[in-house]
Protein backbone atom coordinates (compact mmCIF):
# COMPACT_ATOMS: atom_id res chain seq x y z
CA UNK A 1 0.00 0.00 0.00
CA UNK A 2 1.05 3.62 -0.46
CA UNK A 3 1.87 5.50 2.73
CA UNK A 4 1.19 9.24 2.62
CA UNK A 5 4.08 11.24 4.10
CA UNK A 6 1.63 13.50 5.96
CA UNK A 7 -2.13 13.96 6.39
CA UNK A 8 -2.65 17.70 6.88
CA UNK A 9 -4.16 19.17 3.74
CA UNK A 10 -2.23 22.06 2.17
CA UNK A 11 -3.95 25.43 1.95
CA UNK A 12 -4.83 24.81 -1.71
CA UNK A 13 -6.75 21.60 -0.94
CA UNK A 14 -10.09 20.51 0.49
CA UNK A 15 -11.89 17.26 1.21
CA UNK A 16 -15.42 16.53 0.07
CA UNK A 17 -17.69 14.29 -1.94
CA UNK A 18 -18.30 14.23 -5.69
CA UNK A 19 -21.80 13.39 -6.91
CA UNK A 20 -21.95 11.40 -10.14
CA UNK A 21 -24.47 9.35 -12.09
CA UNK A 22 -23.12 6.28 -10.27
CA UNK A 23 -23.22 7.69 -6.74
CA UNK A 24 -20.94 9.78 -4.58
CA UNK A 25 -17.18 9.39 -4.25
CA UNK A 26 -14.96 10.77 -1.49
CA UNK A 27 -12.38 13.14 -2.98
CA UNK A 28 -9.55 15.51 -2.21
CA UNK A 29 -9.39 18.59 -4.44
CA UNK A 30 -6.39 20.79 -5.11
CA UNK A 31 -7.04 24.23 -6.63
CA UNK A 32 -4.48 26.59 -8.19
CA UNK A 33 -4.49 30.17 -6.97
CA UNK A 34 -3.99 31.47 -10.51
CA UNK A 35 -4.87 30.38 -14.03
CA UNK A 36 -5.87 26.72 -14.40
CA UNK A 37 -3.95 24.83 -17.09
CA UNK A 38 -5.99 21.64 -16.77
CA UNK A 39 -7.50 19.15 -14.35
CA UNK A 40 -6.00 15.83 -13.25
CA UNK A 41 -8.05 12.89 -11.98
CA UNK A 42 -5.93 10.75 -9.64
CA UNK A 43 -6.92 7.10 -9.17
CA UNK A 44 -5.43 5.02 -6.31
CA UNK A 45 -4.46 1.37 -6.33
CA UNK A 46 -5.20 -1.76 -4.30
CA UNK A 47 -5.64 -1.00 -0.56
CA UNK A 48 -5.02 2.67 -1.38
CA UNK A 49 -7.02 5.87 -1.13
CA UNK A 50 -7.12 9.50 -2.20
CA UNK A 51 -4.58 10.32 0.54
CA UNK A 52 -1.91 8.50 -1.48
CA UNK A 53 -1.76 11.68 -3.61
CA UNK A 54 -1.87 14.25 -0.81
CA UNK A 55 1.76 15.30 -1.32
CA UNK A 56 1.13 16.01 -5.03
CA UNK A 57 -1.72 18.46 -4.49
CA UNK A 58 0.33 21.53 -3.59
CA UNK A 59 3.11 21.26 -6.20
CA UNK A 60 0.61 20.49 -8.96
CA UNK A 61 -1.56 23.45 -7.90
CA UNK A 62 1.54 25.64 -7.97
CA UNK A 63 2.13 24.44 -11.54
CA UNK A 64 -1.42 25.46 -12.49
CA UNK A 65 -3.18 22.07 -12.39
CA UNK A 66 -6.43 21.42 -10.57
CA UNK A 67 -6.44 17.93 -9.02
CA UNK A 68 -9.18 15.55 -7.92
CA UNK A 69 -8.03 12.43 -6.05
CA UNK A 70 -10.72 9.89 -5.24
CA UNK A 71 -11.43 6.79 -3.19
CA UNK A 72 -12.70 4.16 -5.60
CA UNK A 73 -15.84 2.22 -4.79
CA UNK A 74 -15.09 -0.04 -1.80
CA UNK A 75 -12.15 2.06 -0.61
CA UNK A 76 -11.86 4.09 2.60
CA UNK A 77 -14.48 6.89 2.68
CA UNK A 78 -16.42 5.97 -0.48
CA UNK A 79 -17.57 2.56 0.68
CA UNK A 80 -19.87 0.22 -1.21
CA UNK A 81 -22.06 -2.89 -0.99
CA UNK A 82 -21.02 -6.28 0.38
CA UNK A 83 -21.25 -7.77 -3.09
CA UNK A 84 -18.12 -8.85 -4.95
CA UNK A 85 -19.79 -8.35 -8.33
CA UNK A 86 -20.03 -4.61 -7.58
CA UNK A 87 -16.22 -4.42 -7.82
CA UNK A 88 -15.70 -6.28 -11.06
CA UNK A 89 -13.31 -4.37 -13.29
CA UNK A 90 -16.01 -3.27 -15.78
CA UNK A 91 -18.00 -1.81 -12.86
CA UNK A 92 -14.99 0.13 -11.58
CA UNK A 93 -14.34 1.33 -15.13
CA UNK A 94 -17.90 2.63 -15.34
CA UNK A 95 -17.39 4.44 -12.04
CA UNK A 96 -14.31 6.15 -13.47
CA UNK A 97 -16.23 7.14 -16.59
CA UNK A 98 -18.99 8.63 -14.43
CA UNK A 99 -16.46 10.64 -12.42
CA UNK A 100 -14.90 11.81 -15.68
CA UNK A 101 -18.26 12.93 -17.04
CA UNK A 102 -18.79 15.03 -13.92
CA UNK A 103 -15.37 16.69 -14.17
CA UNK A 104 -14.99 17.01 -17.96
CA UNK A 105 -16.85 20.34 -18.35
CA UNK A 106 -14.06 22.05 -16.36
CA UNK A 107 -11.63 21.68 -19.28
CA UNK A 108 -8.80 19.32 -20.32
CA UNK A 109 -8.83 16.26 -18.04
CA UNK A 110 -5.65 14.26 -17.52
CA UNK A 111 -6.09 10.75 -16.12
CA UNK A 112 -3.45 9.40 -13.72
CA UNK A 113 -3.74 5.92 -12.25
CA UNK A 114 -1.50 4.24 -9.68
CA UNK A 115 -0.84 0.48 -9.57
CA UNK A 116 -4.16 -1.45 -9.70
CA UNK A 117 -5.79 1.84 -10.65
CA UNK A 118 -4.02 1.43 -14.00
CA UNK A 119 -6.19 -1.61 -14.72
CA UNK A 120 -9.29 0.48 -13.97
CA UNK A 121 -8.14 3.32 -16.21
CA UNK A 122 -7.33 0.89 -19.01
CA UNK A 123 -10.78 -0.70 -18.66
CA UNK A 124 -12.49 2.70 -18.83
CA UNK A 125 -10.50 3.77 -21.90
CA UNK A 126 -10.99 0.52 -23.80
CA UNK A 127 -14.71 0.56 -23.02
CA UNK A 128 -15.26 4.19 -24.04
CA UNK A 129 -17.85 4.88 -26.69
CA UNK A 130 -17.20 7.81 -28.97
CA UNK A 131 -14.47 10.45 -28.56
CA UNK A 132 -12.30 9.99 -25.48
CA UNK A 133 -12.99 12.52 -22.71
CA UNK A 134 -9.39 12.42 -21.43
CA UNK A 135 -6.51 14.59 -22.64
CA UNK A 136 -3.85 12.08 -21.58
CA UNK A 137 -3.16 8.93 -19.58
CA UNK A 138 -0.40 8.51 -17.00
CA UNK A 139 0.30 5.04 -15.63
CA UNK A 140 2.16 5.28 -12.32
CA UNK A 141 3.89 2.10 -11.10
CA UNK A 142 1.55 -0.07 -13.14
CA UNK A 143 2.32 -3.30 -14.98
CA UNK A 144 0.68 -4.92 -17.99
CA UNK A 145 -0.78 -7.98 -16.26
CA UNK A 146 -0.36 -10.13 -13.13
CA UNK A 147 1.93 -8.86 -10.37
CA UNK A 148 5.37 -10.29 -9.58
CA UNK A 149 5.24 -13.89 -8.23
CA UNK A 150 6.54 -12.96 -4.77
CA UNK A 151 3.93 -10.24 -4.35
CA UNK A 152 1.31 -12.54 -5.87
CA UNK A 153 2.01 -15.06 -3.10
CA UNK A 154 1.37 -12.38 -0.45
CA UNK A 155 -1.81 -11.31 -2.20
CA UNK A 156 -3.01 -14.92 -2.40
CA UNK A 157 -2.45 -15.25 1.35
CA UNK A 158 -4.59 -12.15 1.87
CA UNK A 159 -7.38 -13.46 -0.35
CA UNK A 160 -7.37 -16.77 1.53
CA UNK A 161 -7.53 -14.92 4.85
CA UNK A 162 -10.45 -12.78 3.69
CA UNK A 163 -12.53 -15.93 3.30
CA UNK A 164 -12.51 -16.58 7.04
CA UNK A 165 -11.07 -13.67 9.04
CA UNK A 166 -12.18 -10.12 9.78
CA UNK A 167 -10.10 -7.12 8.73
CA UNK A 168 -8.82 -6.35 12.24
CA UNK A 169 -7.49 -9.89 12.68
CA UNK A 170 -5.85 -9.76 9.25
CA UNK A 171 -4.26 -6.40 10.11
CA UNK A 172 -2.71 -7.82 13.26
CA UNK A 173 -1.46 -10.88 11.38
CA UNK A 174 0.12 -8.68 8.70
CA UNK A 175 1.93 -6.67 11.37
CA UNK A 176 3.26 -9.91 12.89
CA UNK A 177 4.46 -11.12 9.49
CA UNK A 178 6.29 -7.83 8.93
CA UNK A 179 8.09 -8.26 12.25
CA UNK A 180 11.02 -5.96 13.08
CA UNK A 181 11.34 -5.04 9.39
CA UNK A 182 7.97 -3.25 9.45
CA UNK A 183 8.33 0.42 8.47
CA UNK A 184 8.01 2.92 11.31
CA UNK A 185 5.54 5.76 10.78
CA UNK A 186 4.55 8.87 12.65
CA UNK A 187 1.71 8.01 15.09
CA UNK A 188 -0.95 9.89 13.12
CA UNK A 189 0.08 8.18 9.87
CA UNK A 190 0.15 4.75 11.53
CA UNK A 191 -3.32 5.36 12.97
CA UNK A 192 -4.58 6.45 9.56
CA UNK A 193 -3.22 3.33 7.82
CA UNK A 194 -5.00 1.13 10.37
CA UNK A 195 -8.25 3.10 10.08
CA UNK A 196 -8.11 3.06 6.28
CA UNK A 197 -7.53 -0.70 6.21
CA UNK A 198 -10.56 -1.32 8.43
CA UNK A 199 -12.71 0.90 6.19
CA UNK A 200 -12.12 -1.26 3.11
CA UNK A 201 -15.06 -3.33 1.91
CA UNK A 202 -13.75 -6.94 2.13
CA UNK A 203 -15.51 -7.94 -1.09
CA UNK A 204 -13.76 -5.08 -2.90
CA UNK A 205 -10.38 -6.31 -1.65
CA UNK A 206 -11.23 -9.79 -2.91
CA UNK A 207 -12.31 -8.62 -6.36
CA UNK A 208 -9.34 -6.27 -6.83
CA UNK A 209 -6.84 -8.80 -5.50
CA UNK A 210 -8.08 -11.43 -7.91
CA UNK A 211 -7.50 -9.07 -10.82
CA UNK A 212 -3.93 -8.41 -9.66
CA UNK A 213 -3.36 -12.16 -9.83
CA UNK A 214 -5.09 -12.82 -13.13
CA UNK A 215 -5.62 -9.70 -15.23
CA UNK A 216 -4.58 -10.36 -18.86
CA UNK A 217 -2.03 -8.21 -20.67
CA UNK A 218 -4.03 -5.76 -22.82
CA UNK A 219 -1.11 -3.54 -23.75
CA UNK A 220 -1.60 -3.99 -27.49
CA UNK A 221 -5.23 -2.83 -27.24
CA UNK A 222 -4.29 0.23 -25.20
CA UNK A 223 -1.40 1.05 -27.53
CA UNK A 224 -3.90 1.27 -30.40
CA UNK A 225 -5.79 4.07 -28.64
CA UNK A 226 -4.71 7.50 -29.85
CA UNK A 227 -4.11 9.15 -26.48
CA UNK A 228 -0.89 10.77 -25.21
CA UNK A 229 0.60 8.42 -22.63
CA UNK A 230 3.20 8.69 -19.89
CA UNK A 231 4.51 5.81 -17.77
CA UNK A 232 6.31 6.57 -14.50
CA UNK A 233 8.03 4.11 -12.18
CA UNK A 234 10.30 4.21 -9.18
CA UNK A 235 13.86 2.94 -9.35
CA UNK A 236 12.66 -0.31 -7.76
CA UNK A 237 9.23 -1.90 -7.43
CA UNK A 238 7.96 -4.95 -5.55
CA UNK A 239 4.71 -5.23 -7.57
CA UNK A 240 5.97 -5.22 -11.16
CA UNK A 241 9.69 -5.20 -12.06
CA UNK A 242 10.87 -1.83 -13.31
CA UNK A 243 12.24 -3.50 -16.43
CA UNK A 244 8.75 -4.83 -17.18
CA UNK A 245 7.22 -1.39 -16.67
CA UNK A 246 9.78 0.21 -18.99
CA UNK A 247 9.19 -2.45 -21.66
CA UNK A 248 5.43 -1.96 -21.35
CA UNK A 249 5.85 1.78 -21.85
CA UNK A 250 7.75 1.10 -25.07
CA UNK A 251 5.03 -1.24 -26.28
CA UNK A 252 2.44 1.45 -25.49
CA UNK A 253 4.35 4.11 -27.37
CA UNK A 254 4.40 6.04 -24.08
CA UNK A 255 6.99 8.40 -22.72
CA UNK A 256 8.78 6.65 -19.83
CA UNK A 257 10.27 8.33 -16.78
CA UNK A 258 11.93 6.82 -13.70
CA UNK A 259 11.90 8.59 -10.32
CA UNK A 260 15.16 7.99 -8.51
CA UNK A 261 14.87 7.04 -4.86
CA UNK A 262 11.29 5.82 -5.19
CA UNK A 263 9.82 2.32 -5.05
CA UNK A 264 6.18 1.46 -5.77
CA UNK A 265 4.75 4.87 -4.83
CA UNK A 266 6.69 7.81 -6.32
CA UNK A 267 3.61 9.94 -5.58
CA UNK A 268 4.23 9.51 -1.84
CA UNK A 269 7.96 8.72 -1.72
CA UNK A 270 9.27 11.45 -4.07
CA UNK A 271 6.30 13.78 -4.60
CA UNK A 272 8.25 16.88 -5.64
CA UNK A 273 10.10 15.07 -8.41
CA UNK A 274 6.95 13.21 -9.47
CA UNK A 275 4.85 16.37 -9.63
CA UNK A 276 7.51 18.03 -11.79
CA UNK A 277 7.39 15.14 -14.29
CA UNK A 278 3.61 15.28 -14.42
CA UNK A 279 3.44 19.03 -14.85
CA UNK A 280 6.02 18.88 -17.64
CA UNK A 281 4.07 16.18 -19.49
CA UNK A 282 0.64 17.76 -19.07
CA UNK A 283 2.00 21.21 -19.88
CA UNK A 284 3.46 19.92 -23.13
CA UNK A 285 -0.04 18.96 -24.29
CA UNK A 286 -1.72 22.32 -23.75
Amino acid sequence: MSTPPFLTLPACASAGRLATARGEFAVLRGEPSGAVRGTALLVPGFTGSKEDFIALLEPLAAAGFRTVALDQRGQYETGGPADRDAYALPELGRDLTAVTETLAPAGPLHLLAHSFGGFVAREAILSAAGPLPWASLTLLSTGPGPIDPAEAARTKMLLDALDSLDLETIWQLMRQLDGPAAPQHQPEVAEFLHRRWLANVPQALQAMGERLLGEPDRTAELAAVALPKLAVSGATDYAWPVTEQAATAERLGATYRMVDGADHSPNAERPTETAALLAEFWGSLS
